[in-house]
């Protein structure tokens, strides 16, 4: 219901368990008569939150299916991937996507990414830069940058106490109304945006067995970091997109990291009136501005 026409679901291993991608391998993609560089390749990574999975960019990835190899995972943990009983820390996604690259890709590759995701991008970016041509990164957060301590926020410390949190999860996340409720608040700047098919999608990714492993994590704050003593050591050309109305981390943030790195970050764009996914929220803008970028960021 959720995977765009022509796109289907594939799967690799890595050390957390089995990956499940989509990619475009039947018609009207594939045509034997007009062959795909090989060169071109885009890996679309979803951000994290409650119900979070690759379905998040599916509004995008489909059109760059003509000119280009797209994969989109549902990262361990979240979506069809594997959901182990796992205490998720931050290295475990890094090296995820580290994994998944090297056995998908054997040559550099775009990487566009949105989220604490894009923000464990980044770090795999500097940790392996020879497996990114370039970075196109939505709302790139960690949620610690330049002193802001998440983990004493009313929502991590809630959390963690023992039995409540699942307790929330059920009651609170993976529900119709909790999607939607944290879609209207933390996600979208406007919520005549959110339309069934969403809520029913990332009720779909939360309501997965251990679903709640990776999204707790998230919650408590086992993942956040301060990507801003990082930022210095990025290589890779980098642009950044940062939703003016995003309620985790505004766009000031993105504006300080730009200015930490220009060499690497090379574009930094804000987009008035849309929140945290404009991936969702505005997609033909979204797709308008990665296809701007793309070319950009080769010069």
């Amino acid at each position: 219901m959720f995977v765009p026409p022509g796109f289907s679901q594939n799967s690799v291993m890595t050390k957390l368990g089995r990956m499940v991608y989509y990619t475009a391998d039947e018609k009207p993609w594939v045509d034997l008569d007009v062959p795909k560089s090989s060169d071109r390749k885009l890996v679309f990574l979803h951000a994290f939150g409650g119900g979070s999975s690759a379905y998040e960019w599916s509004k995008v990835y489909p059109a760059f299916a003509p000119d280009y190899q797209v994969l989109a995972p549902d990262l361990i943990g979240w979506g069809h991937s594997d959901h182990p009983a796992h205490s998720y820390q931050i290295e475990d996604y890094i090296t995820t996507i580290i994994e998944f690259i090297e056995n998908t890709y054997s040559i550099p590759t775009v990487a566009i990414a949105s989220g604490l995701t894009a923000a464990f991008t980044i770090r795999a970016a500097i940790a392996r830069p020879d497996l990114f041509k370039s970075l196109i990164l939505v709302t790139p957060a960690a949620l610690e940058e330049f002193g802001e301590d998440y983990k004493n926020s009313f929502s991590a410390q809630i959390i963690k106490i023992p039995m409540l949190d699942r307790l929330l999860y059920m009651t609170g996340v993976s529900t119709s109304f909790g999607i939607r409720s944290f879609l209207e608040q933390r996600q979208f700047a406007r919520p005549e945006r959110i339309y069934p098919e969403i809520v029913e999608a990332y009720l779909q990714s939360a309501q997965q067995f251990n679903a709640e492993y990776a999204a707790l994590a998230f919650v408590r704050g086992d993942l956040s970091f301060d990507l801003s003593t990082y930022i210095p050591q990025l290589t890779v050309p980098t642009a950044i997109i940062w939703g003016q109305k995003s309620k985790y981390t505004g766009p000031d943030v993105g504006r300080r990291f730009a200015e930490m790195n220009p060499k690497a970050i090379r574009i930094f764009l804000h987009l008035d009136d849309v929140g945290f996914t404009p991936q969702l929220e505005l997609p033909a803008v979204t797709i308008g501005l990665i296809r701007k970028f793309l070319p950009l960021l080769e010069q």
